[in-house]
């Protein structure tokens, strides 16, 4: 009622101020006189109230994992997996723990001069400081009297498995980096699933859009879960994999350091399992050697003529 109120005034103040006749018919007739006031406030803007902005409501990370469902479980399971592999092998795959110093410290010692090496007090020295670079050197005095090229080759196996035997649990590692983020797409997928069918059942107070937002919004969480383990996972992998690399080919350098110091046993002496040195033509020690028994004789054929005659 007021605005159509303030509206007519308008109209009315407006009439007077183009027709002055028309002011004063208006004071002669019965219509009712306008102050002057309340014609300046109509003709004032009206003061316009500022409205306040809404600000964007955060994000809650534990809303978030919480809104990701079942799906959250295997990469929460993947993601502790990592952290805890990460870990471990970080503590094993250290320089003294592959390289002892001591072992090194004693071998380079055995093996200076070369012509004076012992390999029977290397083998004593690699049992007291059990390692890789232990096994290595324990697989080349085995083969002390064969040639150097053998005892090379043997290094060369023994440091591959040894470095297998290293990089097993590193592959796991690989395999979260790969898997945890199809895990991820596996849950947005379905929630998408989700959301689109529930939006065909739609409530009186929302719309559709509003349910696929909150829907599309809830499913994405898996995904963004699953990069955030899978790329610390492909990270962590390349590291400790080159870190495998590096530390290895400080044990391939020092065995090869280490094998001409067994050139001077080829063919002549050799070491047995419980590190002692013996000829290498002492094959059978401190046993027995057993006699085959003889063969049975055949009888003649003379005799075998006589029985004969006899029968």
């Amino acid at each position: 009622m007021s605005s159509t109120k303030n509206a007519t005034l308008f109209v009315i103040t407006f009439l007077c101020a183009q027709s002055p006749g028309l002011v004063a018919w208006a004071q002669n007739d019965t219509l009712p006189i306008i102050p002057a006031t309340e014609i300046q406030e109509l003709m004032e803007e009206p003061a316009v109230e500022p409205v306040a902005e809404s600000q964007p409501s955060g994000i809650d990370l534990l809303t978030l994992i919480a809104r990701g469902g079942a799906f959250m479980i295997p990469i929460g399971l993947m993601s502790l997996m990592v952290v805890a592999l990460a870990f471990e092998r970080m503590v094993m795959m250290r320089q003294r723990i592959l390289l002892p110093p001591q072992l090194e410290l004693e071998l380079r010692e055995l093996n200076a001069p070369t012509d004076q090496f012992d390999p029977a007090e290397a083998f004593q020295a690699c049992g007291r400081h059990p390692s890789a670079l232990a096994n290595v050197i324990r697989a080349m005095l085995m083969r002390t009297g064969q040639s150097l090229g053998e005892v090379e080759r043997t290094a060369n196996e023994t440091i591959e498995r040894e470095a297998d035997r290293y990089a097993a649990p590193l592959r796991w590692l690989t395999l979260a980096a790969a898997a945890t983020p199809l895990m991820g797409l596996l849950g947005t997928v379905w929630g998408m699933i989700v959301a689109f069918h529930e939006s065909t059942t739609l409530t009186p107070d929302r719309t559709r859009s509003e349910q696929l937002s909150e829907g599309i919004y809830t499913a994405l969480v898996t995904t963004l879960a699953g990069l955030v383990v899978a790329i610390p996972a492909a990270y962590l992998a390349l590291y400790l994999e080159n870190r495998l690399a590096k530390l290895f080919h400080q044990v391939e350098e020092f065995a090869f350091e280490m094998a001409p110091g067994l050139d001077r046993f080829s063919g002549k002496r050799r070491l047995d399992a419980d590190g002692k040195m013996h000829p290498m033509n002492d094959s059978v020690t401190d046993k027995e050697v057993v006699q085959p028994p003889p063969p049975p004789t055949q009888p003649t054929r003379a005799k075998q003529r006589g029985d004969m005659r006899a029968g």
